[in-house]
């Protein structure tokens, strides 16, 4: 048998992949960060009636179809105050092909980015299967990303840097002043700055801000339906950035996606144009859902940062607390999937029903009591 690429052999599957598949076909999956609503019915609708008029029936242009790419220049002005042209957007199949083109168009071989420790597991991968050197950055106690901790790893090889917020795992929301340093960082020091702002609309205390409203050359940003509209399964993100930038992403998309879905195009397009009702919905659940979450760590005697946005949790838990949440049924993830400065972390999403939350909370404390 032949071998297998450097770039492939760096990355395995992901921690909380593992996790899944260790847990019984009746646990409770806390795991998952998936919306348990359904999509909006408008968007549905659009895309049915597109496949019904056989607009769904050929490739769309590169970028995607002109509508969504509208909506998306709409959405930005309307949540950030910023004119973003149409053609500076790309539909990508999902977020994390869009984090795909970020990386692949702005990282060289041997090139270093920084990334939150703990964060998203993409980060980490898809740094390496674009030939770079991820560098993970501590994050606070608070679990917030530290923008002079970032600043403080930028070296001659640093080609970008990852921020999310709201984040993923940790739900933490990063403050104005924050965004600020991190658009100043990118600017100073001239590198990309990459923002995931996936879970932008699902912010509790404060507001999201954008480091894309305070720098627009060096800063990328990453977004998608997903989250926001409950469209995990259409597969719907996008980037914008500075034109030049948008070009390069553009060169790798047509090559490994040539479009994103052309009935996502369309349900997404009535998503981000109609009645935004849905999203309050989500977030006001998800800030119920956060509460219950809380204090029920709390009264297990489990210390957890108050998460301010997205829909998770990352409490201080005791050594054998996952293992022993997964054998009682309730699925956990490991703070160490996702970076070194996880461990003694276990992520916690609240994206199911409050039913189940209060079942998971309390075999997550009768769990935490066995192995203090």
């Amino acid at each position: 048998m032949t071998t297998f690429s450097d770039r492939v052999e760096r990355i395995s599957i992901s921690g909380i992949r593992e996790v899944f598949e260790a847990a019984g076909a009746d646990a409770i999956n806390l795991g998952l960060g998936q919306p348990d609503f359904p999509t909006p019915e408008h968007a549905r609708q659009a895309a049915i009636d597109a496949i019904e008029a056989g607009d769904t029936d050929a490739y769309t242009g590169n970028k995607g179809i002109e509508a969504l790419r509208e909506a998306i220049a709409d959405k930005h002005a309307r949540d950030q105050g910023i004119d973003v042209d149409p053609g500076d957007v790309i539909a990508t199949a999902g977020g994390s092909e869009a984090l795909h083109l970020a990386m692949e168009a702005h990282v060289d071989a041997g090139q270093e980015v920084l990334i939150p420790d703990p964060g998203f597991v993409a980060y980490d991968a898809l740094t390496k299967l674009a030939g770079g050197e991820p560098v993970p950055v501590p994050l606070r106690e608070d679990l917030t990303i530290d923008p002079a901790a970032v600043e403080a790893a930028i070296t001659d090889d640093t080609a970008a840097f990852v921020v999310n917020s709201p984040g993923n795992p940790t739900g933490t929301v990063s403050s104005e002043e924050d965004v600020r340093e991190f658009a100043r960082i990118a600017r100073e020091h001239d590198v990309l700055c990459i923002s995931d702002e996936v879970y932008e609309h699902f912010v509790f205390d404060g507001d999201h801000r954008s480091p894309i409203e305070f720098e627009r050359d060096n800063v990328v940003v990453v977004n998608a339906a997903s989250k926001a509209y409950s469209m995990t399964g259409w597969r719907l993100g996008w980037v914008t950035g500075a034109s030049d930038r948008i070009e390069r992403m553009l060169r790798v998309h047509q090559y490994v996606q040539a479009c994103a879905s052309a009935p996502a195009q369309y349900a997404a397009e009535a998503a981000l144009s109609g009645p935004q009702g849905v999203v309050d919905e989500m977030r006001e659940a998800y800030e119920r859902r956060r509460d219950l979450v809380v204090d029920g760590l709390a009264e297990a005697g489990l210390d957890c940062p108050t998460p301010e946005g997205a829909f998770y949790a990352m409490p201080r838990v005791p050594e054998g607390f996952v293992d022993e949440c997964i054998e009682r049924g309730v699925v956990v993830v490991p703070g160490e999937a996702f970076g070194e400065h996880g461990a003694g972390h276990a992520r916690i999403s609240y994206a199911t029903g409050e039913d189940d939350l209060e079942m998971a909370l309390d075999i997550m404390a009768e769990a935490a009591e066995v192995v203090r």
